[in-house]
């Protein structure tokens, strides 16, 4: 943050875009947060979290274009705070009302710990792939797992990915050389790279303060820059960023056939929703099979595969 002004609007919309914290945001706009608080406080307290998602869905939009082009950039910066914060704010409610636990009191237990460890991770907080059969019979059987999502989500970790889900990826993909785009810890390219699939992960690296990065997976390129020099016809993307600016680049390359998009099924919660509806060169389905490879089910997750529509066709 040291190399941005946040009295300047440009630099606040680029300071959002790495992700800082609720702490952060709120210390560095009170005023914004006092009044996000009293709208979200008081849903939370009730710990409805369709009210929640629901109150989240009338705000969290793009914001009203104004006339006054004085006062255009900080009125855009902030509603950008505010959606920001009330995104923020509502996703730890939501998440404390689905665990039960209060935000902060979240703790495994030794067992709970253990077994999940084991299950989900090779070391520390690095991901293996899961093997479905055992995690459909173990998870049931764990009485705090509530607490995985809510403990992991603020290290990075949105989702993790069945063996299940990385053949059928692998299969769909096939020997085709693929770019991996905000590729974060480099879980998926990895995982990938692992079933034979020709892959790179690159990442910008904008989320240092959340994700460690593993060096000798992922290489630090921007998006924009990685598209434009590696020409890929099949791009990945794992849980974009809300409001992101890059995965337009992505319909606006030429070389790219296919888009694979892994992400939530609340559109508050990632991806670029206006880019997705206002493209016309490809065709966006969900698709079931992967989607439903994707673990744990509490974590909302969910694929969309972009087509290029053939030009043939009128």
């Amino acid at each position: 943050m040291s190399d941005l002004d946040l009295r300047r609007p440009a630099d606040v919309q680029r300071w959002l875009l790495q992700a800082p914290s609720l702490a952060q945001v709120r210390r560095e706009f009170p005023e914004q947060w006092q009044q996000v608080e009293a709208e979200v406080g008081g849903m939370a307290r009730q710990g409805d979290r369709q009210q929640l998602l629901d109150h989240l869905h009338r705000v969290a939009g793009p914001g009203r274009p104004t006339r006054d082009r004085a006062r255009a950039g900080s009125v855009v910066a902030a509603e950008a705070v505010r959606r920001y914060l009330t995104i923020e704010a509502v996703r730890q409610a939501c998440l404390s009302a689905a665990s039960g636990v209060p935000q902060g009191q979240l703790r495994f237990n030794l067992v709970n710990g253990w077994v999940l460890q084991r299950l989900l991770f090779e070391r520390g907080l690095r991901r293996k792939a899961v093997r479905a059969p055992l995690f459909r019979l173990v998870w049931p059987l764990l009485p705090q797992r509530r607490y995985l999502m809510p403990l992991v989500m603020p290290e990075g970790i949105y989702c993790f990915y069945s063996g299940a889900f990385l053949r059928a990826l692998a299969a769909l993909l096939g020997g085709e050389e693929c770019l991996e785009i905000a590729a974060g810890d480099g879980t998926l390219t990895r995982l990938l790279a692992a079933r034979g699939v020709r892959i790179v992960g690159t990442d910008d690296h904008s989320w240092s303060g959340s994700v460690t990065f593993d060096d000798e997976v992922v290489q630090r390129e921007d998006a924009a820059v990685a598209l434009r020099r590696r020409l890929p016809t099949t791009v990945l993307c794992a849980w974009p960023p809300p409001g992101n600016t890059f995965e337009r680049q992505v319909f606006a390359t030429p070389s790219v056939q296919r888009y694979v998009l892994v992400t939530s099924r609340h559109e508050f919660a990632a991806g670029d929703w206006t880019a997705y509806r206002r493209q016309e060169p490809f065709v966006m389905e969900r698709d079931e099979r992967l989607s439903s490879l994707l673990l744990p089910r509490e974590a909302d997750a969910v694929v969309y595969v972009f087509r290029r529509r053939d030009r043939g066709r009128t």
